[in-house]
């Protein structure tokens, strides 16, 4: 791809996907010129951290289902991504595999009938840890975006945790409002 900055929005990774089509990042980066795929480095039931015990509305040291992602742009890493789920839907199920999902984990939710009617995301920006350096390819000098995205449904339970890390330098972040 061209330009070095990605411009992202969010809706399409928060919409079910038809049966067949690919999932959100892959098609997004395929219009764009690029390929999108994705690592999956873990996938299993973890201790929730406790700010994500917190979002999700759970007890502190609760069991969560935790997959985490390396996102890549033609090959490249460019996000690292932790998205949780309370144990009692994720449990036994593809979201605690390391397989990928076909039609990606929103539309597999969507199938367990949890389907997301609001979102919060929270964007802060920082240094980020050598880990996460290392796994970006960053130099050291570089900060990140820490963008934070809690998916709740219908009736206002949360039911996903999403916790981003990108490169500063190489992401614009685009919302789009409607009013009225």
């Amino acid at each position: 791809m061209s330009d070095s900055t990605w411009v992202s929005t969010s809706m399409p990774h928060l919409t079910p996907r038809e049966k067949g089509r690919p999932d959100a990042w892959g098609a997004e980066a395929a219009a764009r010129g690029g390929k999108g795929g994705q690592i999956i480095a873990h996938a299993g039931e973890v201790t929730a951290p406790d700010e994500v015990a917190a979002l999700l509305g759970l007890p502190t040291g609760e069991t969560v289902v935790v997959r985490r992602r390396i996102i890549q742009l033609d090959g490249q890493p460019c996000e690292l991504t932790d998205t949780y789920y309370p144990a009692s839907i994720a449990r036994g199920t593809r979201l605690a595999e390391k397989e990928k999902i076909p039609g990606g984990a929103v539309t597999f939710l969507a199938e367990l009938g949890h389907i997301g009617a609001r979102v919060r995301e929270d964007v802060t920006a920082c240094m980020p840890s050598m880990e996460e350096r290392e796994a970006l390819h960053m130099a050291q000098d570089e900060p990140v975006l820490r963008l934070t995205r809690v998916t709740l449904d219908g009736d206002n339970r949360p039911f996903q945790v999403d916790m981003m890390v990108m490169p500063a330098h190489r992401q614009r972040l685009r919302y789009e409002i409607q009013i009225g």
